[in-house]
């Protein structure tokens, strides 16, 4: 399977997948005018990816902003991650948020609460 990359932009997340490492990473402001259009890439390739996932599945988010539209679309993309999850696979969710950054650290909190599935929540400055 082919990895997933798309360049940051200004509305736009870094995103890196590396389906035989496992390694997943979102990154950024998520603002695209088109959400479904920019996450149907991501949650196309996570489908895929859980036909034959690595070992251990890690997806780390460090957002610096997020919208309402993007939002939905990551929650989709949280819920795949619970699924296969509670299949049996070994999948983690890092949530980022930098220090003082009250609405991403809640959020993730929210994310955290709604699909049940423990993230590890980071702190950084």
């Amino acid at each position: 399977m082919e990895d997933l990359y798309m360049k940051k932009t200004f509305n736009s997340p870094e995103v890196e997948f590396t389906a035989d490492s496992g390694e997943l990473s979102v990154e950024g402001r998520s603002i695209p005018e088109d959400p479904g259009e920019f996450f149907e890439r991501l949650i196309s390739w996570i489908n895929e990816y859980f036909l034959a996932p690595a070992e251990k599945t890690n997806l780390s988010i460090k957002l610096e902003y997020i919208n309402s539209g993007s939002s939905k679309y990551m929650l989709e993309l949280l819920r795949i991650m619970k699924i296969n999850h509670d299949a049996g696979k070994d999948v983690r969710i890092k949530w980022y948020f930098e220090e003082g950054d009250e609405s991403i650290q809640e959020l993730g909190q929210h994310y955290e609460q709604t699909i049940q599935l423990p993230f590890e929540h980071i702190e950084f400055y």
